[in-house]
């Protein structure tokens, strides 16, 4: 079980979240709130995608796009844990 900081309730924070709004994991009011990722215990903020229960992230690989127009993302395999960056 992964331990949560004290100013931080669990409750609001999904398995599975996209910044993709084509995504059916898409949560705009979450994201404008803010989410934090750690992955393997250092904080990315390049997060594409990530899912807790499965243990990956997608990373957007810089600023390359595919002929759709949309980012080339890299998946890692790991331990993923997710905290709200600003209450509210």
């Amino acid at each position: 079980m992964s331990e949560t900081p004290a100013d931080q309730t669990p409750e609001a924070l999904p398995d599975r979240l996209s910044t993709d709004p084509k995504s059916p994991f898409y949560n705009e009011k979450l994201l404008e709130r803010g989410v934090g990722v750690l992955f393997k215990g250092v904080e990315k903020t390049n997060v594409h995608e990530y899912c807790v229960s499965e243990g990956w992230v997608r990373l957007v690989a810089g600023n390359a796009l595919d002929r759709k127009g949309n980012p080339i993302t890299i998946k890692l395999s790991g331990k993923v844990e997710v905290f709200l960056k600003q209450q509210g």
